[in-house]
C-alpha cells in the first residue's frame, strides 16, 4: 500500500515540474535555455537558490552529522555569509562587465586559451562526479522504498529519473530551472519544519522545549576550539567562506541562473539574501538532526550504523505514513533540484567553453538548439553511466573518496580566477593544465601526511584554501617576467 502510495507522490510532483516546464518553454530559443532572457525577477532566484544550494546529501546528511559533530557546522554556514559577500562585489560585476554566458570564458580573455579549456575541464570533471553522486544517495532510497517491490532494477530507476529530468529542462533549460527551484525549495523547507513539529508532537513537548532538550544533550555546541581538529571553529569559518565562493561563484550551475537576472544590482540583491536565508535554513537542519537522536534515545531506538541513515530509518519506520510521505517530497525536491541545474550547466560549458559554439548567432540558431538537443542528451547518458558505475562499485567509502577528488579539483579553480583578478600578471598559457594538476596532487599528498608533518593537525574543508594556494603560486612560478 505505501509503495503505490510513494509511488503516486513521486508522479505527482513530478507532473507539477513539467507542467512549470511547459508554462515557461513556450516561445523558449536558445537564449531562454542559456540566459533565460534575462528576464528572471531576482526573489525567485534568490528563493530558488536555496533549494539548489541545498542538495540531497544535505538533506539527508547534515542532521546526521549532529549526532557526532553537534552544531559546529554552523561556523561553515557563517562562512557562507562571507563568501557571498565576496561573489557580490568581486565576481558577480566582472561577469555582467564581460557579458559571460559561461563564466569560465573570463579564463580565457584574462590568461588565453589553454587556461580556459583547463577551467572549463575541472568544472565538467567536478560537477558530473558531484550530481551523480548526490543523485546517487537518492535515487537509492527512491530504489529501497519504491522500485525494489516492483522487482525494477537499478540501473532502470536511474534512467527513469534523469529521462524525466532531461525531458522537462532540455527546451527552456535555465528558464525551466528558476521556476522550478522555487517549487522545489517550498517543499524541501516545508518537510523540514512538518518534520521537526511531528517529532515535538510525539515526544509531547512544544519546540522550544525540543530545543531545551537538544542543549542538554550537548547537541547545540556551536565552537569547537581545539585547533588540531578538523572542527576548529576558525578553520570551519574560512572553508565555508571558500567553499562558497568555489561551488557557488566559480560553479557554473549556480552563476548560471544569477546571470539569468535583469541586471547586475538585482544579481547582487539575490546573492545577499541568500547569503542571509542560508543561516536560518541550515540552523533548521542541525534543529531537525538534534530533534532526530533525542528523538531516537527516548524511544530507545537503536541507531544506524552510518549517521546518513538516521532521517530515512525513523521517517519511514517510527515517525508514521503522513511523515513518510513528507520526507520523501522533499527528498524528491532535494534530488530534482540537484539534478536539473547541473544537466544544464554543464550542457553550457560544454557547448560554450569545450566545442566553442557561440549562442548569440542568429543565422546559426537552428544549428544551435540542434547540438544542444544532442548535447543535453548526451550529458544525461553521461550522468545515467555515472551513477550506475557507483551502483555497481557498492562501496561507499570508495564513492565517498571520488566525492572527495572532484572536491580536489575546485581547488585549481579558485587559484586561477585569484590569481587573474588580484594581480595583473601574465602567465605562459601553455603551462597552466600542468599546474593545475600538480597543486591538487600537492595537496592531497600534505592532507595525507598532516598529522606527522603539523604536530597532529588534521586538515577538514581548509584543504581547498591549500588547493588554491598552491595553484595561485604555481601561476606566478610560470608568469611572464
Amino acid at each position: 500500500m505505501f509503495q503505490n502510495l510513494f509511488f503516486t507522490v513521486f508522479l505527482a510532483y513530478t507532473m507539477m515540474l513539467f507542467a512549470i516546464a511547459w508554462l515557461t518553454s513556450r516561445k523558449a530559443n536558445s537564449e531562454s535555455y542559456f540566459t533565460g532572457n534575462n528576464r528572471s525577477p531576482w526573489p525567485v532566484v534568490a528563493y530558488g537558490m536555496v533549494g539548489a544550494s541545498l542538495s540531497g546529501v544535505t538533506f539527508i546528511s547534515i542532521p546526521g552529522w549532529v549526532g557526532g559533530t553537534q552544531f559546529t557546522y554552523l561556523m561553515v554556514v557563517f562562512g557562507y555569509l562571507v563568501g557571498y559577500v565576496v561573489i557580490t562585489y568581486f565576481l558577480l560585476p566582472i561577469y555582467y562587465k564581460l557579458k559571460l554566458i559561461s563564466i569560465y570564458s573570463y579564463l580565457e580573455k584574462r590568461f588565453g586559451y589553454y587556461s580556459y579549456k583547463t577551467g572549463a575541464s575541472f568544472f565538467l570533471l567536478s560537477r558530473t562526479i558531484g550530481a551523480s553522486f548526490r543523485m546517487f544517495l537518492v535515487i537509492n532510497v527512491l530504489q529501497l522504498f519504491i522500485f525494489d517491490g516492483w522487482n525494477i532494477p537499478f540501473w532502470a530507476t536511474t534512467l527513469l529519473f534523469v529521462i524525466l529530468i532531461t525531458l522537462y529542462t532540455f527546451k527552456a533549460g535555465i528558464k525551466t530551472i528558476v521556476w522550478t527551484d522555487m517549487l522545489q525549495t517550498t517543499f524541501m523547507l516545508a518537510s523540514l519544519i512538518v518534520t521537526i513539529f511531528v517529532i515535538s508532537d510525539d515526544l509531547k513537548i512544544s519546540v522550544s522545549q525540543l530545543i531545551h532538550r537538544a542543549g542538554d544533550a550537548g547537541y547545540t555546541r556551536i565552537f569547537d576550539f581545539d585547533w588540531r581538529s578538523d572542527r576548529f571553529y576558525l578553520k570551519q569559518f574560512f572553508s565555508g567562506m571558500f567553499i562558497t565562493i568555489v561551488m557557488t561563484g566559480l560553479d557554473q550551475d549556480m552563476m548560471q541562473k544569477n546571470l539569468t537576472c535583469r541586471s547586475l544590482k538585482d544579481a547582487q540583491k539575490n546573492m545577499i539574501s541568500l547569503g542571509f536565508v542560508l543561516i536560518p535554513v541550515n540552523m533548521l537542519f542541525l534543529l531537525l538532526g538534534a530533534s532526530l537522536y533525542v528523538y531516537a534515545t527516548d524511544f530507545g531506538i537503536v541507531l544506524p550504523k552510518l549517521s546518513d541513515e538516521l532521517f530515512p530509518m525513523l521517517a519511514m519506520n517510527h515517525l508514521g505514513p503522513v511523515l513518510a510521505v513528507v520526507f520523501l517530497i522533499g527528498l524528491i525536491a532535494a534530488a530534482y533540484s540537484s539534478a536539473d541545474g547541473a544537466i544544464t550547466a554543464l550542457t553550457t560549458s560544454f557547448i560554450i567553453d569545450i566545442l566553442g559554439k557561440k549562442t548569440n548567432s542568429v543565422e546559426g540558431n537552428f544549428v544551435e538548439k540542434k547540438i544542444r538537443y544532442r548535447i543535453h542528451f548526451f550529458i544525461s547518458s553521461l550522468i545515467i553511466s555515472t551513477i550506475v558505475l557507483f551502483r555497481e562499485i557498492n562501496d561507499q567509502a570508495v564513492i565517498s573518496r571520488l566525492f572527495t577528488i572532484a572536491g580536489y579539483t575546485y581547488g585549481p579553480l579558485l587559484g586561477l580566477f585569484a590569481f587573474g583578478i588580484f594581480t595583473k600578471k601574465v602567465v605562459y598559457d601553455k603551462y597552466v593544465p600542468v599546474v593545475a594538476v600538480v597543486a591538487p596532487l600537492l595537496t592531497y599528498m600534505i592532507s595525507a601526511n598532516s598529522e606527522l608533518l603539523f604536530n597532529g593537525y588534521k586538515f577538514g574543508f581548509e584543504l581547498l584554501i591549500v588547493n588554491g594556494l598552491l595553484t595561485f603560486i604555481g601561476l606566478y612560478i610560470v608568469r611572464k617576467k
